[in-house]
């Protein structure tokens, strides 16, 4: 038997698999359509102080490789997701961690939003780095100061494993995880969404609404093996690794660069059995490459 357990910092995680945030909703949405048995952590969409709308229509797009999206972090507020989704999400999934992920407009909304969640979720997720708002979390990830500030500032509101959850659009990613690390953060989760733009050539103007989103799916994935490696070269804290995780032999290549736990995102659009055929497949190098546990892949490369 192959050990499937992996930790985030204080956070236990019954298996290796996660969903990343904004393509799981709040966590019960996808049950009977995944095999919750085999996820080790569900990571809900953005939730901040207030309800946010997001931005306008048309706010997604397929591009070759992938998918560019600008919802823009609509989500219900805190008091609805406190009040209703996590009662919802303990009731249909009890032994699977809820991960909250959490961004405001500011260092203040930070903190009230990771004060008033309290213990009632596993752990929190900052993003700090969503390139398709306008105010609020990309401003904080691209400045080493102010990404201290806010992850302190929350440090200071929350007992609950931390994770900060890191943009790959920087000239090198040490400054920012050395940031995460003064400042209290118990993990990194790697890598968000891609800035990118499509335009329709018929109509001459940009095809999304808010003109640019984030860029994720099978094209993001060289990148994101290259900033998992990157940080794991520079910080003993635990990665989560997401971007462009298919099938078993992406995420292997995300442990083997350094990744402790990996995401599925993009690809439970499409094909929700994926967090079951990553998790056979994984389990199944494993145990033909001679490890007892999933977490000895963890920077494993020769």
């Amino acid at each position: 038997m192959i050990d499937v357990s992996v930790s985030l910092g204080a956070l236990k995680m019954p298996s290796f698999i996660a969903t990343a945030s904004g393509t799981f909703g709040y966590g019960f949405e996808y049950v009977g359509a995944v095999d919750y048995s085999k996820l080790g952590a569900v990571t809900a969409k953005g939730i901040r102080v207030e309800p946010w709308p997001g931005n306008s229509m048309p706010r997604h797009c397929e591009v070759p490789g992938g998918l560019i999206n600008a919802i823009g972090l609509q989500g219900t507020g805190v008091e609805h997701f406190l009040s209703i989704t996590v009662p919802w999400y303990r009731m249909q999934v009890p032994s699977v961690p809820i991960i909250a992920n959490i961004w405001g407009d500011s260092v203040e909304s930070y903190a009230r939003v990771a004060a008033k969640l309290g213990g009632a979720v596993d752990a929190l997720e900052m993003n700090v780095s969503c390139p398709n708002v306008k105010a609020g979390g990309h401003t904080f990830g691209q400045d080493p100061k102010i990404l201290a500030e806010v992850v302190s500032a929350v440090r200071k509101e929350t007992k609950l494993p931390l994770l900060v959850k890191l943009a790959p659009n920087v000239p090198s990613i040490a400054p920012y995880v050395k940031a995460c690390e003064d400042s209290g953060a118990d993990a990194l989760s790697l890598i968000n969404t891609i800035p990118a733009m499509a335009i329709d050539i018929e109509k001459r103007r940009p095809v999304l609404a808010n003109v640019s989103g984030g860029l994720s799916g099978r094209c993001v994935h060289p990148v994101a093996v290259k900033m998992v490696y990157e940080a794991y070269r520079v910080t003993k804290l635990p990665i989560l690794a997401m971007g462009g995780v298919y099938n078993a032999k992406d995420a292997i290549e995300l442990f083997l660069a350094g990744a402790s736990a990996v995401a599925v995102g993009t690809s439970l659009f499409t094909d929700p059995g994926v967090v079951s055929s990553v998790y056979d497949g994984v389990v199944d190098y494993c145990s033909r490459h001679g490890f007892s546990a999933v977490r000895e892949l963890t920077g494993a490369l020769n």
